[in-house]
Formats: C-alpha cells, structure tokens, sequence
C-alpha cells in the first residue's frame, strides 16, 4: 500500500494552509515524498514565502555525529538562514524567539522512530513551546512510526529523570506518531510545559497503526547516521540503553545497535547466556567487530549481533535490559556506567534513558529484570488509556 505523509496531503490537498503565510520549516533530511522530493525544495516553490529553516540533532541535513553540536549555518539549496536547534547547552534546544516573530506558521516535519530517546519530539515540543508563547501557528506534518502503532513497551520515565532523551512521561516504545504525539504534548502537559499552541496536523493518508515501514511503501531516508534501516529501528527501544555504559553500541559500523561488545568479553559464553533466556523472537549469534570511531575506536571488540526472528513477539526493550545486565554479570570487573555528560543532563546517563534508578540498582545488586517487567503492565495499560484520545489513525 502506498502512505502519503503529510507532506504530500499539505502539498497536494491542504495548500491553503500555508498560502500567503510566511513560514518557518523545521525538518531534516528524511522529509521526502514517495518520489523523494524534498520538504525544502517543496515549500521553497509554494505560495508562501519559506523564510528560514530550523535543523534538529544531526543538522538539517544528518551529516552530524550524535550529541554533536551543530552551529547555524545557510541552506545550500535556498540560500536561506539554516538555525540550529541542537548546540553547545541546553539553552540552543530551543528556536530564539527573534527567529520566530516574523512568521505566521512554523512548519514541523521530522521522521520519528518510535521510540522514548529520539530526540526529534522533543525538538517539536519546545518549538510548540516558544511558538505557542509568540502566537506562531504550528503545522505539524505526520509521517509513519516505522515500527508500528500498536505495541508499547516499558516502564514510565519518572518525573525526577526528565531530561533531552524523555522530557516526557512515556513508555520506551510508545506506539505513535509525531502528529500524535504533537496532540498529547499540547494538551495532556499544556500546564506543565505551556505548549498548548495554535496546533494543525496534517494527517497522513493510507497509514494504518499495525503497519510497519515496509507497508507503506515509502522509501527509507536514514533519519539519523546510526539509524541506517528498520531493521535497526526495531531494536533500538532497548539497545539504545548500551549508550549509558561503557560498553560499544555498535556506532562506528555498518550495524549500530544490531550488535553490542566490548574488547574484554568473550562472544561465546555472552551469546550463549543470552540466549539461555529465551527471549522471544530474537536469537543471538556470537560477533566480532572493530568500531572505527566513538567506543573502543579501532579495537576489536567481543559481543553479539541481535537476529529479530519475530518482530510481532520481540521484546526489544525488555531485550535490551537483558544485554546490559548479561554482561554485566561475565565482566563486572570491567563494565561501568557511561560517567560523561550526556544530553545536556546531571544524571547518569543509563538513568535518564531508562527513566529511573531502578534498573542501575537491580543490575548493580544482582536483581532480576523480569520482576522489574512485570511491574510494566499497570502504569502501560493507564498510558494507553491516556493516549487514546489523541490518536489519529485506528
């Protein structure tokens, strides 16, 4: 089936929305149609007057590491001031109000990856946030979570671990698109965060919750430079916690977060521990591999590469617990918490990113993962009743 993102309906069916208005686009460089046209180029042409764009982590055009910081700079393409939203502080996270007041409507196309740590969401929540202060009309164009709108997994991040990777209270794998989420933020936290804007989303057309991205017929845009496919989108809801240690996620090769390591573990007995569990829907192969930056750059590292043999039963969350506790245990001599700053936060990093201390103090006391799971089950099932409301697509 073919899904048209909302930037297709804006240009196609809903142009009087942006007509005659002088705008603002934030976006990047998976903001294409089917035929790969860009937002840039496609707002560029409309009659409106497109007067600066704003880029997200990695630039506006994705050419930058993570937590890299990113400088303005002038759109090769339009010639037109490129403001980053992703800088040396927190204070650079959001758009400078000066950059704002000239415009009518702000224009937010960012393709999500479903999962609590993208960084994306929250760049539109604060831009929600500045424009709903300034009167600017946000158009938020909708795009596909890749890895369906149905399943959500994980704990809630508590209120004391909000921060860049989880501003918000949602589960690690949430189940819904950036349009939905634009709603939810708007309205659920709008006395928290003020970002109860003057909100339009654009829905996309043909997009239905229980699709992945191979349904929609949608060429794939790496989002991010280590979000090269879904297959790597899949697991990333729990492989993205190996960031808060001192062990390789896998950047600095062509499978980041499809495998993990570290120089001093043996992929053998990792591999086989791992899948003693008997997780479902993921095997485990044993796996050797020389990152050629970030971690344990040009060192050969031991760990595994994650095989999803069943996306519709694959924990990945749960999964990715299950990894940073397993080598843990083989090496507990060697494996640490990632101590650097990250994200612009005072906590641990493996704090933030799982949304509590509690899993840091299970591993580090020799608890078990599964009992931290099963206390999941109540706070999803009263996040799905909270979401609901705002969903667009059934």
């Amino acid at each position: 089936m073919n899904v048209l993102p909302g930037l297709e309906v804006l240009i196609n069916d809903e142009p009087f929305r942006i007509q005659g208005k002088r705008i603002g686009l934030v976006t990047h460089q998976s903001a294409i149609t089917r035929g790969l046209q860009h937002a840039v180029a496609l707002l560029h042409a409309q009659r409106a007057k497109l007067t600066a764009l704003y880029g997200p982590e990695h630039g506006i055009w994705g050419d930058a590491q993570d937590m890299a910081h990113v400088g303005h700079s002038t759109d090769p393409l339009t010639g037109l001031p490129v403001y980053s939203l992703y800088g040396e502080s927190a204070a650079d996270l959001v758009p400078r109000p000066e950059t704002l007041r000239e415009l009518d409507a702000l224009v937010i196309d960012l393709q999500d990856v479903g999962s609590r740590y993208y960084t994306f969401v929250y760049t539109m929540a604060l831009c929600m946030r500045e424009a709903a202060s300034l009167g600017v009309q946000v158009i938020v164009l909708d795009r596909p979570n890749p890895i369906d709108g149905v399943h959500l997994e994980g704990n809630i991040r508590e209120d004391h671990y909000s921060s860049f990777v989880g501003m918000f209270p949602l589960p690690a794998r949430h189940g819904m698109t950036a349009g939905e989420l634009a709603r939810f933020f708007a309205q659920h936290y709008k006395d928290v965060e003020k970002i109860e804007c003057d909100l339009v989303v654009v829905s996309m057309k043909g997009w239905h919750r229980s699709m992945w991205w191979e349904d929609t017929g949608l060429p794939w845009v790496i989002p991010s430079p280590n979000m090269p496919a879904v297959d790597t989108a899949t697991v990333y809801p729990g492989m993205c916690l190996v960031e808060g240690t001192n062990l390789s996620e896998g950047r600095g090769t062509t499978r980041p977060f499809e495998c993990f390591g570290a120089p001093w573990l043996d992929s053998f007995p990792l591999a086989d521990r791992l899948n003693k569990l008997e997780l479902p829907g993921v095997r485990f192969r044993p796996h050797y591999f020389l990152p050629q930056f970030q971690k344990h750059a040009k060192q050969v590292c031991g760990g595994v590469q994650l095989h999803v043999t069943n996306r519709a039963t694959f924990e990945p969350f749960r999964t990715g617990l299950w990894c940073v506790k397993v080598a843990h245990d083989l090496n507990p001599e060697k494996f640490g918490w990632r101590t650097e700053p990250y994200e612009f936060s005072e906590h641990l990093a493996i704090d933030i990113l799982s949304g509590s201390a509690i899993f840091r103090e299970l591993v580090e006391s020799g608890g078990d993962v599964d009992a931290w799971v099963r206390d999941w089950e109540r706070p999803l099932r009263e996040f799905a009743s909270r979401r609901d409301e705002f969903l667009l697509y059934r």
